[in-house]
């Protein structure tokens, strides 16, 4: 009886499709159709010596993958990067657009992409999609800040070969949804059963897909207990473990903070013990006679004992150092200082900051933890700053209270994103 009900029922479904999105809030300002098209930005927009990158925007459609396929057909340099922004959508078209960038070797990272010709505000409209849609390239500016690729578009992500999830970006999962449609009445015992199927089929080809990848079984474990109405935004230790992102190192770019008084930033992920990572900030600010304050902080090793000193140089000039004692403040410990102009040149004559870190330990024994920050970009934002503090009104005085060094003050700032 249950398979005449199942014949009966496969007579008046029509086809299903499996859905991984996020709910109508978050697909707010997104396409309703997977848009692809080219775009180039300033110099050394998506990394050194890099302005040119693919982007793939909007809702996972039913049809997107064909689409995608034709495009990257006329699209010869494999090198460019492909920024991924998306809430998700159709699984199964995720699946083929994710093979078909493992097939070409892709490089993909999670970024929005804003076309300069657009009105402000919007990148979604008609007007605008008609301006990426038209085939030739688009002018554009990248950022990683809550960029995000969501649900069925981590599938599209796990297949390119290279990934890269900024700090202030965003990979989420969660399991699929299956939508069924149906003419007629048919018996509900047969829907359930027909939909059990389907589900435990949509298991089996997830899994198949995540191992094919080279992801670990981890991730489609975790996919498996996060609801369809939820969503679990991947750590950076998680991203790093199930062999999404593998750097050791995970940098945001050099961005513009325009405040009261305005500083240049960017956020960084450092591995340290096993796959645990901590997060800290690099902040250049306003001049202050003739010096540069230059501030870094990160978040306290709890396991950690004895005080610690920084000390960094620049490729271009490895013998001027700027350095001192990180003092701890809450949760955090942080070193202030200032760079002078010869400092401040040569951090922007080069591509890295080389970091060194020592902590006495009570033996008498010292770890030294070494590493560098990318200082690709930079050169275009110092002059924004440099305008931008010209125009500055005083700082309001800080809500958190101050701790004094000689000739500088430090207040702990805020949380990097995850």
């Amino acid at each position: 009886m249950l398979a005449r009900n199942l014949l009966v029922l496969a007579s008046l479904m029509l086809p299903g499709a499996l859905h991984a999105e996020g709910t109508p809030a978050e697909k707010t300002g997104f396409a309703s159709r997977l848009t692809i098209y080219l775009a180039k930005g300033p110099p050394d927009a998506c990394g050194p010596g890099c302005d040119r990158w693919i982007a793939i925007e909007g809702d996972i459609d039913q049809d997107a993958a064909p689409r995608i396929r034709r495009f990257l057909a006329g699209v010869k340099d494999t090198q460019r990067p492909i920024y991924l922004y998306s809430p998700g959508g159709n699984v199964e078209q995720s699946y083929v657009i994710g093979r078909l960038l493992r097939s070409r070797k892709a490089i993909g990272r999670v970024g929005r992409t804003i076309a300069t010709a657009c009105a402000a505000g919007t990148q979604v409209d008609a007007a605008c999609l008609k301006i990426k849609n038209t085939g030739g390239e688009v002018e554009a500016e990248l950022t990683t800040y809550h960029a995000m690729c969501n649900s069925a578009c981590g599938y599209l992500f796990l297949g390119a070969t290279s990934r890269e999830v900024a700090p202030d970006a965003a990979l989420a999962v969660h399991n699929s949804r299956l939508v069924l449609a149906f003419h007629g009445h048919p018996p509900p015992a047969a829907v359930a059963e027909y939909r059990q199927r389907r589900m435990a089929r949509a298991d089996r080809d997830r899994a198949a897909f995540i191992a094919a990848m080279g992801i670990s079984r981890e991730l489609d474990d975790l996919i498996r207990t996060v609801k369809f109405e939820n969503l679990h935004l991947l750590t950076r230790a998680e991203l790093y473990r199930f062999g999404i992102d593998t750097r050791s190192l995970a940098e945001t770019a050099w961005k513009l903070e325009k405040e009261a008084r305005p500083f240049a930033r960017k956020f960084a992920m450092l591995k340290e013990n096993g796959a645990s990572f901590r997060p800290m900030e690099w902040r250049l600010s306003c001049e202050s006679g003739k010096r540069v304050p230059l501030t870094f902080a990160r978040e306290i090793d709890e396991t950690a004992v004895g005080k610690t000193t920084i000390l960094v140089t620049a490729d271009a000039a490895p013998d001027n150092a700027a350095g001192g004692s990180a003092l701890r403040t809450g949760k955090y410990e942080v070193w202030r200082g200032s760079i002078d102009p010869d400092m401040l040149k040569a951090i922007l004559a080069s591509r890295s900051l080389h970091v060194r870190e020592t902590t006495l330990l009570p033996d008498d024994k010292a770890d030294i933890t070494k590493f560098d920050i990318d200082l690709t970009g930079l050169t275009s934002v110092w002059p924004q700053l440099a305008a931008s503090c010209a125009a500055a009104t005083p700082a309001p005085k800080s809500p958190w209270p101050a701790i004094q060094q000689p000739n500088a003050s430090v207040t702990p700032p805020a949380a990097p994103s995850p």
